[in-house]
């Protein structure tokens, strides 16, 4: 049974990295003593190791050790036994991109679908959706697909961001650019604001935290999905 948490974010305003997290990590994680940690996303271009520490002070907290995958000699066989997986965010493209090569995307796909406890925030959780074209990353490299797990039956558009009123910026929004997606596709889009995320188990998903999120349909209205609600 698959048993997942994708958050829009690691971190909120006012709070440190995952901290408003732990209290749901700690139900979710309660039997897991090790995280097996995937830091291919690298935000802001950082190393796997340094990543990989910022992951492993946040746990600590909750007395969760934390193993980088590239420390590995066989990263797949370190995958199908690990006790719990996270990956954080950065760039969707390369994270994407480097599953590919090392030809993890489906060996984590059947882990999680086995029921490994899952933790994907941002670009961690854009790579759940069917593909990764609603990611608001650049594309600073070609991955050999678009196509990502497809573990839910729907796209993440993570850090959503409403227009803002009297704003002066001529730049399109978020939902222009869902609309401009839909032209083109039908796979659903969840706008997941910051400090909100999906919980998965099983076959039931359903949106946790203060927000609400904004559900785009192909050739539909845009609607407010409630915290607590079924996806």
């Amino acid at each position: 049974m698959k048993k997942m948490i994708l958050a829009s974010t690691s971190t909120i305003h006012g709070s440190g990295y995952l901290e408003y997290l732990h209290p749901t990590l700690e139900g979710h994680l309660k039997e897991v003593e090790t995280v097996t940690f995937i830091p291919f996303a690298r935000p802001g271009g950082i190393s796997y190791d340094r990543y990989t520490d910022a992951v492993r002070n946040s746990f600590a907290k909750i007395n969760i050790k934390v193993i980088g995958i590239h420390t590995y000699k066989d990263m797949k066989d370190a995958l199908l036994n690990s006790e719990a997986i996270f990956i954080g965010g950065g760039n969707t493209f390369e994270l994407l991109n480097q599953l590919y090569q090392q030809q993890l995307l489906v060996p984590l796909k059947n882990t999680i679908e086995n029921g490994i406890p899952y933790l994907g925030t941002s670009a961690g959780s854009n790579i759940c959706g069917l593909n990764i074209k609603n990611t608001n990353d650049m594309p600073i490299i070609y991955p050999p697909s678009f196509e990502a797990l497809a573990i839910i039956p729907f796209n993440i558009n993570a850090h959503y961001l409403d227009p803002l009123k009297g704003s002066k910026h001529m730049g399109e929004t978020r939902e222009t650019r869902i609309k401009e997606f839909h032209v083109f596709n039908k796979t659903p889009v969840l706008g997941l604001r910051e400090g909100s995320w999906i919980s998965v188990e099983g076959d039931k998903i359903s949106l946790k935290g203060k927000h609400t999120a904004r559900l785009f349909n192909k050739n539909k209205e845009a609607v407010e999905v409630a915290s607590g609600a079924i996806l």
